[in-house]
């Protein structure tokens, strides 16, 4: 059995091979010289006073090998078993594909937008042209919302599922093993796109089908119970559909509520993007000069206002700003890093909850309530901004005062900036708030409140603004037989890694109705 033990380091020992060798056979009772393998299992940054490093590390006998963490879910291969239909492909569609495989299903996808390839020269006429693909941009596509939204896989809701086997399976197929060791795991937009790509042809190889560029128009029901789908390449006879299709499908929400199929609106959160010149945010937050052993600095931050939370959201250390519209006429803003973070600027959602009463403050009530706030608030500011994908943005100091700038730093967000009074803009209760908010952050960073920062609108796609029932032991839709709401936008998940561990979730619960072969668990 290998010993567990536990060490802090500076950055420069932890990342020195020889260095890090002594200080683990110090700790284990060995000499410095030991032949004893060792595997570091975790791995976090201290970063309160001077920066150090936590490591947590197996120390293995000296005929002890560590074993392979990975495994392979598609060494099934399940051409002639029965088929699930699975619409989206993004984290929650993909790894309940990958499980179905695994437990001797044969999963068929419906994605509306393009593979990642293609996808890719739509996101760039988004951001050069300010055209908006309906069907394939930064939320739809292969890999979804995910595949473009940094790889973040850090995430609270442990008792959703094994996310260390959604960690395990990233590591499979690609991603770098530090995911499986570090405290807030990341892979990076640059690296996910071969990833996903990775895992589409293993479902494939495996006998899954994938349908690119189908949209699902039509779920048909007869008895209650799920019997086929119709798409815009024609109609498809099925009985279990894995409803994945992401937190931006409105089209998909307002098909379940014509049919008078249950669906609530959900809170969920709202605000604006903020960046920061990464450089900054480093000797904020590390009290020292960076160097090339601490990575770009991060943040979180929380105070409450009136009783409701005003938070940073998927912050981005070397990020970008990215333009995530879903439709034209509206501006949706949201942010990535790349695997290395090394962009100049630091950027981060900050959000106000919303909950249902504010929706019925502005006149919208029903299950689509949330949805049609979030959408009015998109649709303001695309007007604000000259209907383009432009976004609107103020200086943070000229946003606290209410003062509309006079000019606008740089900033990462490509289609370009527009100066306005985003305190007339954005809904006053929201405004108000975050104004509120800026200013206890700058108390709580010193340097935070700065006219170096530039605020841009609207961050207002953090979850879902609906949740789609589900029973609790079949995870199926109470109102039709067959029909499994899945992810975050069925309200399940708020992030990859929940959602991943959702579609398995999912799967695993459709695996027990077919009793197929036994499969490795």
């Amino acid at each position: 059995m290998p010993e567990t033990v536990r060490i802090r380091l500076s950055p420069e020992e932890a990342f020195s091979p020889e260095f890090l060798r002594r200080a683990v056979m110090k700790a284990a009772g060995k000499r410095a010289d030991a032949a004893n393998a060792f595997r570091v299992r975790k791995r976090s940054l201290d970063a309160r006073k001077a920066p150090v490093y936590q490591l947590e590390v197996e120390v293995f006998g000296m005929d002890e090998q560590p074993n392979d963490l990975t495994e392979n879910p598609t060494e099934n291969t399940v051409h002639g078993a029965p088929e699930v239909a699975i619409i989206g492909m993004g984290p929650a569609g993909l790894f309940a594909a990958l499980r179905l495989i695994q437990l001797g299903l044969k999963p068929v996808i419906f994605e509306r937008g393009k593979d990642v390839r293609a996808r890719r020269r739509d996101l760039a006429q988004l951001t050069r042209d300010h055209v908006v693909n309906e069907d394939s941009n930064y939320c739809f596509g292969e890999g979804g919302a995910g595949t473009y939204s940094d790889g973040k896989l850090y995430t609270r809701s442990l008792k959703r599922g094994d996310v260390r086997r959604v960690l395990e399976w990233f590591v499979t197929f690609g991603a770098n093993a530090d995911i499986l060791v570090d405290a807030h795991p990341h892979i990076g937009t640059n690296r996910l796109p071969q990833i996903i790509s990775a895992m589409r042809e293993a479902v494939i190889a495996a006998g899954g089908v994938v349908h690119f560029d189908t949209r699902v128009v039509d779920i048909e029901t007869s008895n209650r119970r799920v019997t086929a789908l119709h798409t815009t390449k024609g109609r498809f006879n099925i009985e279990h559909v894995v409803l994945a299709t992401g937190h931006s499908a409105r089209d998909v929400f307002r098909l379940i509520h014509s049919k008078g199929w249950q669906l609530e609106a959900k809170p969920f959160a709202l605000g604006v993007r903020v960046e920061h010149p990464q450089a900054l945010i480093d000797k904020i937050q590390y009290n020292c000069e960076s160097n090339e052993f601490l990575p770009p600095a991060s943040y979180s931050l929380v105070h409450q206002v009136e009783g409701k939370g005003v938070y940073s959201f998927c912050m981005c250390p070397g990020g970008i700003i990215a333009p995530c519209a879903t439709s034209p006429g509206e501006v949706v803003t949201n942010g990535w890093s790349p695997s290395r973070r090394n962009n100049p600027f630091a950027n981060s959602g900050m959000v106000v909850s919303v909950e249902l009463d504010d929706f019925k403050a502005y006149g919208f009530e029903g299950p689509l309530a949330a949805m049609e706030f979030q959408s009015v608030v998109e649709r303001a500011c695309c007007e604000a901004a000259g209907g383009t994908q432009a976004a609107p943005a103020q200086r943070l100091t000229d946003f606290v005062q209410g003062v509309k700038s006079g000019s606008l730093p740089t900033c990462s967000y490509k289609p370009g900036l527009v100066s306005v009074n985003l305190r007339e803009l954005l809904p006053k209760e929201i405004a108000d708030r975050l104004a509120e908010g800026f200013e206890a952050f700058g108390k709580k960073m010193r340097g935070f409140m700065t006219s170096e920062a530039v605020v841009v609108a609207p961050e207002s796609r953090t979850s879902s603004p609906v949740r789609i029932p589900r029973e609790k032991e079949s995870l199926q839709h109470p109102d039709v037989e067959g029909l499994y709401p899945c992810g975050e936008g069925a309200g399940y998940a708020g992030g990859i890694a929940s959602a991943a561990m959702d579609g398995i979730r999912v799967a695993d619960a459709i695996a027990v109705l077919h009793h197929p072969p036994k499969a490795n668990p």
